[in-house]
């Protein structure tokens, strides 16, 4: 099966992350099966999702890894004027949620694992597909868990989400946070007698600003990155039943996109003291005062060195002359630091056309992304 017929199918699956994926790893495992290649699914507590993963070659050495997950994000709200779950092809785009973020690289890999099986490899290829990612990377960690206890691991990995093929060393590390205020109930006629906890949101909105503005005024740059400095983001506040009740709990929901070489333990213990200076002038009067700073979930960052092997060996299939450094996160920075495997990231399409409507991948991006697996291909006939 050839690479647009792979990407129509795993477009036609509906693989929101909020989904099961079941049916989507199956179909992949059997595609596989159909040319001798052995894959494992790696299922999840409930038995919905899994992860992929699948070698071909020689199982006693590195090789390299293409990396993917197969998780979208939703299509609600948004207007698209071609169906979301099926594969459009016009004015030499193909069409399709998920196609370039990132079911396009996930095709391509998929099929040059097909046609690896036909190869006599000396360094072996691996194939590994996750879920969850756009939910924070969570998925892949039971692949990552898996891979710790290999006798081998792979040598390199390319993370394939979408650089225009540019190969990319660098993203930032994000933590995401939650600030759960609480305060004292009231009736709003008698408000100044009790404790807003929205007010206590608020003022603790106001110092993620101040920590904020002074990363941005004095804190570490990277001029790589568009916004060249650690960012801290308010992105969800919650609380209040009605207007005429002083709502006695509210929630922050925060994150902090981290340089790699910023400690965000360092600003979560920054907030974690702000937060208790709004506080602690409260508690004569409102023992119950408080604001709890809590961890939801993270992922690291990834800074692979411009002279990296990995760098050069991929610069060296797709003819890159230098690198780039990308604004999103990838599951690049867990392979990278749990694992120890130099990584980059290179992929098709670009992020500017993902998560919108009618997301699409240029037919151009993806015949560069097949040529630079053929490369990859025959590097490993050769054993690099």
């Amino acid at each position: 099966m050839d690479m647009r017929s792979i990407l129509e199918r795993l477009v036609g699956f509906n693989s929101v992350s909020s989904n099961p994926n079941m049916a989507l790893m199956e179909w992949v495992r059997d595609l596989l099966a159909e040319s001798g290649v052995q894959a494992v699914l790696i299922p999840d507590a409930t038995g919905a999702k899994a992860n992929l993963y699948a070698t071909v070659g020689p199982q006693d050495r590195g090789g390299v890894m293409l990396s993917g997950h197969i998780d979208v994000v939703p299509v609600d709200g948004q207007d698209w004027t071609v169906p979301p779950f099926a594969l459009t092809e016009r004015d030499g785009r193909y069409y399709g949620r998920g196609t370039t973020d990132m079911k396009g690289f996930c095709a391509a890999a998929i099929a040059a694992t097909i046609a690896a099986a036909g190869r006599d490899l000396k360094t072996p290829l691996h194939l590994a597909l996750s879920y969850d990612e756009e939910v924070g990377c969570l998925g892949v960690r039971s692949l990552i868990e898996m891979l710790e206890g290999a006798p081998q691991r792979p040598a390199m990995c390319i993370v394939g989400e979408p650089t225009s093929m540019a190969v990319a060393t660098g993203h930032k590390g994000k933590v995401a946070l939650r600030a759960t205020c609480t305060g004292r109930e009231g009736h709003s006629a008698l408000a100044p007698l009790a404790l807003n906890a929205l007010h206590l949101a608020a003022d603790f909105i106001r110092a993620i600003r101040d920590v904020q503005g002074q990363i941005a005024a004095q804190g570490l740059r990277d001029g790589d990155y568009d916004v060249p400095y650690t960012t801290v983001h308010a992105g969800v506040m919650r609380g209040g039943v009605q207007v005429n009740i002083v709502p006695n709990q509210a929630v922050v929901d925060f994150e902090i996109r981290s340089l790699a070489e910023d400690d965000p333990e360092v600003l979560i213990a920054r907030l974690r003291d702000a937060a208790e200076a709004i506080v602690a002038p409260l508690r004569a009067d409102f023992p119950e005062a408080s604001i709890r700073v809590d961890r939801l979930w993270d992922y690291p960052g990834l800074g692979t060195p411009s002279d990296a092997g990995v760098v050069n060996f991929v610069k060296g299939l797709t003819g890159a002359n230098g690198t780039i450094k990308v604004a999103y996160g990838t599951e690049g920075g867990l392979f990278s630091q749990r694992l120890g495997i130099p990584t980059v990231i290179c992929g098709p399409g670009s992020m500017a056309q993902g998560h919108k409507p009618d997301e699409y991948v240029s037919q151009e991006q993806m015949a560069r992304c097949e040529a630079m697996l053929a490369a990859l291909l025959a590097r490993l006939e050769t054993g690099l």
